[in-house]
Parts: C-alpha cells; structure tokens; sequence
C-alpha cells in the first residue's frame, strides 16, 4: 500500500457520551461513506478499520469505529497524543488517515 495518506479530515474532539474518559474525532458522513463502501466488508470486531494516522507532529496506528448514532466513524484519541499535540475538547482538528488493510 501506499505510504500516503488518502483521507484529510476537518472534525471537532469530543467527549463521548457516557465514556467520559475518551475522546473522539468524527470521520465526516462523506468520507465515512466512501470508506464503508471501499472497506466495511473487511472490518474487524465492532466493524473497525485498521488505520494510520497523522495528526500534527504525531503518528500511530489504531482503528476506526462506525458510530450508529452519527452515521461516521469514530477516530478514539488517546491522552498521550491529545497531550502531545495539545488538543482539548470542543477544538477543531485535522487529521490525515491511510487505511491499513490490504
């Protein structure tokens, strides 16, 4: 695959609803579709998708969630990145996604 990145997305983080210990970025409805379309039938456990990303100075491997209430998938941000790249809650980010399955 490659090394770059095929998904630039705008969201906002955000606590999620009764996990207040985690927080999220929405893949926007658009691009969301596309890679549901492209990938969904590869998901993982809960319908997770493998992903690269690039937030910043920051990269890292995680996976992606389908949100049922939203119609997106959730990119989770861990404390350490949001600390290293100083993201709080309510602040609008971009972030860069390469799928990670082949």
């Amino acid at each position: 695959m490659s090394s770059k990145y095929a998904y630039t997305i705008h969201s906002k983080v955000f606590p999620y609803p009764g996990m207040t210990a985690w927080r999220f970025a929405h893949v926007d409805k658009i691009q969301s579709a596309q890679i549901r379309e492209k990938y969904g039938k590869g998901a993982r456990g809960f319908g997770s998708i493998p992903v690269s990303v690039l937030l910043g100075a920051s990269r890292w491997d995680t996976s992606i969630f389908p949100d049922k209430q939203s119609g997106t998938y959730l990119l989770p941000l861990k404390s350490k990145i949001r600390q290293a790249e100083g993201v709080d809650d309510g602040d609008a980010v971009t972030f860069k996604l390469k799928i990670r399955m082949r």
